[in-house]
């Protein structure tokens, strides 16, 4: 019996430790996108590729050399696929996807939003995520194909600092916030700014809005001023 477990236990550190390096040579053979820019196929491959070396090290039941194709044959096919990638655009689209514009011309695209399944509070997320708090600064932004907000500012925002033109520096009055979304009201948040329904409403008549539900997302400015998004059908609508 101890003779057994002895041997039982090398065969499993054994197993772990070839496991190991051949994860590792894999993984250096795939390159560092493996690692560093992470589409929804490489993100998939990499679980496959744990999941498969775990089996192996772990797994006294899994035959040893089964596994250690099954590792080798996926590592294999994954190269091939990014060869592939690399060489036809057509099947780099199939695989990672492409780029969706969120943003364009400092409107909310509600049906890119939709298609990617985010809500306006991940998209102000990630835009806080680059030191933009207010969308209204903002002329295009994009998700890129490893789930990542790309932004480009309005050029206003991509000129002189208010230091280099001796601009005044008083503090803002708000913090850019959220008031209105997808049709409603967001209460809460108007009451934290100590600002009213009646105020909103005003502000949205300003804008020729006549009703919050045509409003997609609607964001007080530092200034007070308000930003709004019409949803998609309003904005068609809309003269």
């Amino acid at each position: 019996m101890d003779n057994f477990f002895h041997a039982h236990f090398w065969e499993m550190i054994l197993r772990a430790t070839l496991s190991f390096f051949t994860l590792l040579m894999v993984a250096r053979i795939l390159g560092k996108k493996q690692l560093g820019q992470l589409t929804f196929f490489h993100y998939t491959t990499g679980i496959t590729f744990g999941s498969i070396a775990s089996e192996i090290a772990a797994q006294a039941e899994t035959p040893f050399l089964d596994g250690l194709i099954a590792l080798i044959w996926w590592g294999v096919l994954t190269y091939l696929m990014t060869i592939l990638t690399i060489k036809s655009k057509r099947a780099r689209v199939i695989v990672d996807d492409k780029p969706t514009i969120l943003i364009q011309n400092g409107l909310i695209l509600e049906s890119a939003l939709r298609k990617n399944r985010l809500h306006m509070d991940e998209l102000t997320m990630m835009l806080r995520e680059q030191a933009i708090f207010s969308v209204q600064d903002v002329q295009y932004a994009l998700l890129e194909t490893t789930g990542r907000l790309s932004v480009l500012p309005k050029p206003a925002e991509q000129s002189a600092t208010k230091q280099d033109v001796k601009a005044d520096v008083t503090p803002p009055t708000y913090i850019p916030t959220e008031v209105a979304s997808d049709g409603q009201i967001i209460y809460e948040n108007l009451v934290e700014l100590e600002l009213t329904e009646e105020w909103l409403m005003k502000k949205l008549k300003k804008q020729n809005v006549q009703s919050v539900t045509d409003v997609f997302f609607a964001q007080v400015q530092a200034n007070g001023s308000l930003y709004i998004s019409l949803k998609d059908k309003a904005r068609r609508s809309s003269p």
